[in-house]
C-alpha cells in the first residue's frame, strides 16, 4: 500500500452522500481508512423501497479520481447465481432434470481419478456437493500474473480440474468448486445449442432490465462503463498493483460477469421475488445444505442452488452470493421483505493483510439498520 500511495498520494475522506450518522457511510469510510481498500461502493434498498448509493476512497490511486456512483465492478462468483438461474429455468421447461447425472447431457466428458459423470447429478454441481476439484486452486499464478491476459476455453479449465482426484464421493461432502459451474455452463450450451453468454443475457439480464450488467465477450479485457480501478497485492499487506485489465475467461460461468452494486441488488431481488423462476424451481434453489465452518463463508451460512442463505444479526435470513476476482470483491444480499444491500471494494482481501471480512459485516449493518 505504501508503494501505491507514493504514486497516488494519500487517500481522501469518503465521498459523502448522507449525514454523518449514516451507518453505511461510516462503514464504507472504515473500509477505506482502516482496511485500506482504495475504493468502496455500496447500494442499499430499505424496507420502504428507498434506494441509496454511497462511495468512499478514490477510483484510481495514481490520479486520485473520484469513485463513480454505482460504478461497474467485476462481479466474480455472483455469476454463479445467474448461471444457476438459467439452469433452473431449463428445469422448469422440462429440458433438464436436477437429479439426472451430468453424463446424460455431457456423455464421456467427466472422468478422472474418483470422478465419474454417471454418478454426479446436476443438483450436486449447483450445490457444490459433487466432490469435483476446484480448477482455480491450481491456476492462481496464472490469473494474477503475466498470464492474466490469456484466453481460456471452458474445456481447458475442465481439463485442469480433471487432472486431479476427486475430493469425496458425490453427495458425501461439501466443497466450493468453480469446476461445478463450468460444467453447468457447458450443460446450458449443450441443452440450448446457444452460447452461455447469450442465454444469461436474454433470460436474465434483459428480462429484468439490468442496464449495467454484461457478460464480457471473447477477448474483452476492459470494463465498459464508469468504474473504479481494481488492485491486487502479491502478498498480504504488499504494494498494490492495478489489475483492472485482465481476461476473465478463466472465470466463465463461475465468475465472468461485470455488474454494479445497484444491479446486483435488482437481480437478487427479482430472483428471490419469483420474477425469474417458477415457484417449484425457486423452492429448489432455496433448499440449502450445511456448509462447513472452515470454508470462510461465515457462521450459519448455508448453500442452495447457486445462492447462499445467511442469518442476520437482527433475525431472519438474507439471500445472495458474493464474489471475489482479482481487483474486486463484492458482498451482497436481499431479504424476502425487499431490503437489499451490496458492497464492493477494489481489492480481494483487505490491503492491510487482515482477514476479517468487514464488507460482509457492512451488508448485515445495512440490512438491519
Amino acid at each position: 500500500m505504501a508503494a501505491a500511495l507514493a504514486v497516488g498520494g494519500t487517500l481522501p475522506a469518503a465521498a459523502q452522500t448522507h449525514g454523518s450518522g449514516d451507518p453505511v457511510r461510516q462503514g464504507l469510510e472504515r473500509l477505506v481508512r482502516d482496511d485500506r481498500y482504495p475504493a468502496a461502493l455500496a447500494a442499499t434498498v430499505d424496507r420502504d423501497g428507498r434506494t441509496r448509493n454511497y462511495t468512499a476512497g478514490v477510483s484510481d490511486l495514481r490520479t486520485g479520481a473520484k469513485v463513480p456512483v454505482d460504478g461497474q465492478v467485476r462481479a466474480g462468483s455472483n455469476t454463479k447465481a445467474f448461471t444457476a438461474t438459467v439452469v433452473l429455468q431449463l428445469v422448469g421447461e422440462g429440458r433438464i432434470a436436477l437429479d439426472a447425472p451430468i453424463e446424460e447431457y455431457l456423455p464421456d466428458l467427466v472422468r478422472g481419478e474418483g470422478i465419474d459423470g454417471r454418478r454426479i447429478t446436476v443438483r450436486q454441481l449447483l450445490q457444490h456437493t459433487s466432490g469435483l476439484p476446484n480448477y482455480t486452486d491450481f491456476m492462481v499464478a496464472d490469473y494474477v500474473g503475466e498470464r492474466r491476459h490469456t484466453y481460456y476455453q471452458p474445456r481447458a479449465l475442465l481439463d485442469v480440474a480433471l487432472a486431479h482426484k476427486a475430493l469425496f464421493a458425490p453427495g458425501n461432502g461439501w466443497s466450493y468448486s468453480n469446476t461445478n459451474y463450468v460444467l453447468a455452463g457447458l450443460l446450458v450450451e449443450k441443452v440450448t445449442g446457444r452460447p452461455l453468454a447469450e442465454q444469461i443475457t436474454h433470460r436474465v439480464i434483459d428480462r429484468i432490465g439490468l442496464r449495467h450488467t454484461y457478460f464480457p465477450g471473447v477477448g474483452d479485457e476492459g470494463i465498459r462503463e464508469a468504474h473504479p480501478q481494481g488492485y491486487h497485492a502479491a502478498k498480504p499487506g504488499g504494494p498494490l498493483e492495478d489489475i483492472t485489465r485482465l481476461d476473465p475467461s478463466w472465470g466463465w460461468a463461475a465468475g465472468q460477469l461485470i455488474s454494479t452494486p445497484g444491479d446486483l441488488n435488482r437481480f437478487f431481488a427479482a430472483l428471490v421475488g419469483g420474477r425469474l423462476l417458477g415457484p417449484a424451481e425457486l423452492a429448489q434453489m432455496r433448499t440449502t445444505v450445511e456448509v462447513p465452518d472452515d470454508t470462510g463463508l461465515g457462521t450459519g451460512v448455508r448453500f442452495g442452488l447457486g445462492v447462499t442463505s445467511t442469518p442476520l444479526s437482527c433475525g431472519g435470513l438474507a439471500w445472495g452470493h458474493g464474489g471475489d476476482i482479482p481487483g474486486y470483491s463484492t458482498r451482497n444480499a436481499v431479504t424476502d421483505d425487499g431490503r437489499a444491500a451490496a458492497v464492493a471494494v477494489t481489492a480481494v482481501g483487505a490491503p492491510t493483510g487482515q482477514h476479517v471480512d468487514n464488507a460482509q459485516a457492512l451488508v448485515d449493518t445495512a440490512l438491519c439498520r
